[in-house]
């Protein structure tokens, strides 16, 4: 297959481009972004563009792809909905519209989170679930990942000095807490792995929790 990746210079889109340029199932795979992911692999092509909105201009270079990856995000800590919204909802929505007109019934795999819900009062769960509707009612075999906690590993690293060190401290505990909390927690190898496996073969829900992706 031939993938197309959104955000692969974040922690979870490092981790997520690594299994599809790992796998042999994949056979070309595109990234989009602002940021270039300093990789060089036969498999692997990128395009630098800074208007996530306007995709037109890189809209032929998108054509001919089986599926899309989007890992693009951001906390909503100490942001505005309005920006948040911008980042979160706009960008997501520009990437899938983009690719519903180019390739129809493609497979476009969603990162969300625990708690999104477009009738909660709390403004990000409101506009990640907002997010998902809008993506799933697209004309596109669209899969929504909530995936909880994330353990980064093969080298994948948050761009938040902060966030790099609690994965640091919590390294050693991921056993335990994936044992406790199954359905709340899992790496980005799982993660791009269950994508892959998503876009090669489905799966039976369109909404999936860590436990669901971890058993793909």
């Amino acid at each position: 297959m031939r993938v197309v990746v959104f955000g692969a210079t974040g922690m979870l889109g490092q981790g997520v481009l690594r299994e599809c340029l790992a796998d042999d199932r994949v056979e070309a795979v595109l990234t989009v972004g602002r940021s270039p992911t300093g990789l060089a692999h036969p498999k692997l092509r990128e395009i630098r563009h800074a208007d996530l909105l306007d995709l037109a201009p890189v809209a032929g270079e998108l054509a001919g792809y089986d599926a899309c990856f989007y890992c693009l995000g951001v906390s909503s800590a100490g942001m505005g909905e309005r920006e948040y919204r911008r980042v979160t909802y706009d960008f997501t929505l520009s990437a899938a519209g983009t690719l519903a007109g180019l390739s129809p019934g493609s497979t476009f795999v969603y990162v969300s989170g625990i708690g999104a819900d477009a009738r909660s009062r709390t403004m990000w769960a409101r506009v990640k679930g907002e997010t998902e509707n809008a993506l799933l009612a697209l004309p596109l075999e669209a899969f929504v990942f909530r995936p909880g906690y994330i353990q980064p590993l093969h080298g994948a690293t948050s761009r938040t000095r902060l966030y790099r060190l609690a994965y640091v401290v919590a390294a050693p505990f991921y056993p335990i807490l994936r044992r406790v909390f199954p359905s709340s927690v899992t790496t980005t190898e799982q993660i791009g792995r269950a994508m892959i496996a998503v876009a090669a073969h489905g799966a039976p829900v369109r909404v999936l929790d860590a436990a669901a992706i971890n058993a793909l």
